[in-house]
């Protein structure tokens, strides 16, 4: 088997925050295979036990960034609202798929308005924003009426291309490894724990509005002590991490994370020689820290794979995927 086909998998499946339905069936379905019985939460997300009373969560989520269609204008084209941060400089030029209400796909692109250099010669000075860009259809489409008659409308999801590709030289490109590949630290230690027969108190959550602040807030089984969350690790000019390693956050911008929790994963990349970068991250916020913003007393750390270029066409190493994978193994198998 293919040994990153069910990241592949899911990347394929579209799930900007609010339309993730597709993305948790595949992810209750996945572990439903390897001899689980996952649930849904009231809010959608899946959580599953590795054993019984659980005293320890290990979160990713599912949700991804996006848009939705906030307007029709009256040349065809579409205005748009984000979903999450998604970074406009690096969407623009970037395809997309329109999800109509009745569950019709339309592809179209994210460009600048009056977007061609021959015709707009300030095109290249313009400060993008969602005033001053719009969705082209990839239909003969030149008014309003003509849009509403393929049954676009105010509210359809707007989904952005992943583009996914596993490199010989072990590098994984594509949109929204932020956070498919948290997803699969988590596959993996569920497939490895059944493969050697093993029941850990612990449960793997998978929440799906992580990228509009309120992921993981709910829904955690009433043993759970502990939670690691698995998010990407900030790789930039004032970071340690790297792509080929794991990164352990010592804080962002919501707090420090619990230091002695922090610390036993420090004490044990160290120990199993997993490759691993302590940071601070200046603009993040994670499902923990919605956890800890509904009042849980939870001890959380946040750890994950190094991912490049952030909100925009990332890139990862499966280095660093299985360094995340190795330290969340060494944690709960303590």
């Amino acid at each position: 088997m293919e040994k990153y086909k069910t990241l592949k998998e899911l990347l394929a499946i579209d799930s900007p925050t609010g339309y993730t339905d597709n993305a948790s069936k595949y992810i209750f379905d996945l572990l439903t295979s390897y001899g689980y019985s996952p649930e849904y939460t009231n809010k959608g997300a899946v959580k599953c036990a590795l054993g019984t009373n659980p005293t320890t969560a290990i979160a990713a989520h599912v949700d991804t960034l996006g848009g939705i269609v906030s307007g029709v204008k009256a040349n065809g084209t579409l205005a748009f609202s984000l979903l999450g941060g998604l970074s406009l400089t690096g969407a623009e030029g970037e395809y997309v798929k329109i999800i109509t209400h009745e569950g019709k796909s339309h592809t179209g692109t994210i460009l600048l308005d009056n977007p061609s250099k021959h015709a707009n010669s300030e095109k290249e000075k313009i400060q993008r924003s969602i005033n001053n860009m719009h969705i082209r259809v990839d239909e003969e489409v030149y008014t309003k009426e003509d849009v509403q008659q393929l049954g676009i409308e105010v509210g359809d999801i707007i989904c952005v291309d992943v583009k996914y590709q596993e490199l010989k030289t072990g590098f994984i490109k594509s949109r929204f490894i932020d956070n498919k590949a948290g997803c699969y630290v988590l596959f993996e230690i569920a497939r490895r724990l059944k493969e050697q027969g093993e029941e850990l108190p612990v449960e793997l959550f998978f929440s799906n509005y992580e990228e509009v602040g309120h992921g993981a807030c709910a829904g955690y089984a009433t043993t759970v002590k502990d939670l690691l969350v698995i998010d990407m690790g900030v790789l930039g000019d004032d970071c340690q991490g790297n792509e080929v390693s794991c990164s352990i956050c010592a804080k962002d911008s919501t707090g420090p994370y619990d230091y002695n929790f922090r610390k036993e994963l420090v004490d044990l990349a160290k120990k199993n020689n997993i490759p691993y970068k302590v940071d601070v991250y200046p603009f993040y916020g994670s499902d923990g820290s919605a956890a800890l913003r509904a009042g849980h007393d939870f001890r959380v750390a946040l750890i994950g794979m190094g991912v490049a270029a952030s909100h925009g066409t990332e890139r990862t190493h499966i280095k660093g995927i299985e360094a995340t994978i190795d330290l969340c193994m060494a944690y709960i198998t303590k």
